[in-house]
């Protein structure tokens, strides 16, 4: 799909809509004001264990994941009461027509860092370049479906008890200030969408402008998306960009970092924009490649978005935004993608790519789907279309306060 964007205020969250509908604005109030610290579980540290390693050259090709069935790997239920990562608001979320998309939104905190990748270099701790991970803060070069569902609280639905209904992992390449530091994000916002499973477009294969085939995330599924680390191929998969954010900001839709930053002075925040596939194969869960099994819609020559043929089926894609403060002192012109050294010669931002392993509670999973997505509803802060919605996952909390802004911005690369 092609989305426009749309940049809020105060707090100012990423909000993507398909061409030709409305943006649903993003109440303020959904963004959950902070409470007093004593209310807030304390949120995740930023402190790095794993060794810097010595780079690595592109990882030989992986092997694929075969999906048993349309709904991916079997279902593991969380093991603990899953209403503990809820909170009842007895708020339903308004429609979103005429939008022709369902969405759910969610806020992430910044969580490990670390040179660990369990989807390029899985059960080898300490092989990658340095990533930015959010959602689960057990993550690790070792993690599966199995033991994501096991455990982790999860800077996307923050409770401070491990108890989190979104285990999902979700990592970026780090943004590096040249001097050492890592930059933190302040948050991350994102945004899933999908037609509805009423909409003929995605349920009738005669219907005219038929696009695929609506499922939901199958359970497990991994890929990578944006620039290709592995060297396998040359051309990037979906939208990436950079954007800028605040009250002397040039918004755009910029290509590298340095023209990014150019136009995006200290005061503002910095963004990292990408969009996640929307098409897949039905059969695999993971390919040699990590992203074949996974597809973008095109116009082709027929002259309308639909899914290739080789994958039928339309997932729910999101859009995922990470969002950097510019402080007065920065020297812009030094920052780049810790990926970037894996191309050398290429732009700063070249290599901007990100993961994704699916580990969602299935219930809750199911929830946001029936109601966020197939009833239409403009879901965001969490909302989970029946009343309920996920704790922590309006704003990000930070050292048990919840805040727009990373206190701890600048931490010593590993």
């Amino acid at each position: 799909m092609r989305f426009t964007f749309k940049a809020l205020a105060a707090p100012l969250i990423l909000i993507a809509v398909l061409p030709g509908c409305k943006v649903s604005k993003e109440d303020a109030a959904e963004a959950a004001p902070p409470s007093s610290a004593a209310e807030i579980p304390a949120g995740p540290t930023a402190a790095p264990t794993a060794p810097t390693p010595a780079p690595a050259p592109a990882p030989a090709p992986g092997t694929g994941l075969i999906s048993p069935t349309l709904a991916g790997l079997a279902a593991i239920a969380s093991n603990f009461d899953v209403n503990t990562a809820l909170v009842t608001t007895g708020t339903i979320p308004g429609s979103g027509a005429p939008d022709i998309v369902g969405a759910f939104r969610f806020i992430c905190g910044a969580g490990q860092l670390s040179y660990d990748d369990p989807i390029l270099y899985p059960g080898q701790p300490g092989k990658s370049h340095l990533h930015q991970f959010y959602g689960n803060i057990a993550a690790n070069a070792g993690s599966t479906y199995s033991s994501l569902r096991a455990g982790g609280d999860s800077t996307c639905n923050w409770t401070g008890s491990g108890t989190a209904a979104n285990r999902s992992a979700y990592w970026m390449p780090a943004m590096l200030d040249g001097k050492g530091n890592v930059v933190r994000p302040d948050y991350v916002s994102i945004y899933y969408k999908q037609r509805p499973q009423s909409d003929p477009t995605v349920s009738n294969p005669s219907a005219p402008k038929y696009f695929g085939k609506a499922v939901q995330l199958p359970n497990g599924i991994k890929f990578i998306f944006g620039w290709d680390p592995t060297g396998i191929n040359q051309i990037k998969t979906g939208g990436a960009w950079f954007n800028c954010q605040g009250p002397s900001a040039k918004p755009g839709h910029y290509a590298t970092l340095t023209t990014a930053l150019a136009n995006c002075p200290a005061g503002n925040q910095l963004g990292a924009v990408i969009e996640a596939p929307e098409c897949w194969d039905g059969k695999n869960l993971d390919s040699p490649d990590h992203r074949s099994h996974v597809a973008y819609a095109s116009y082709g020559t027929w002259g309308y978005l639909k899914c290739p043929s080789t994958h039928p089926y339309n997932i729910p894609t999101f859009t995922m935004g990470a969002w950097y403060t510019v402080a007065a002192g920065d020297n812009t012109s030094l920052w780049e993608l810790s990926s970037d050294m894996m191309a050398p010669g290429q732009p700063k931002g070249h290599t901007f790519h990100a993961d994704f392993f699916m580990a969602w509670d299935p219930t809750v999973h199911d929830t946001w789907w029936q109601n966020c997505i197939n009833k239409l509803l403009n879901c965001s802060g969490g909302q989970l279309g029946n009343g309920k919605e996920l704790k922590g996952a309006a704003q990000p909390t930070y050292n048990g306060v919840r805040s727009w802004t990373h206190p701890q911005r600048l931490v010593p690369k590993p």
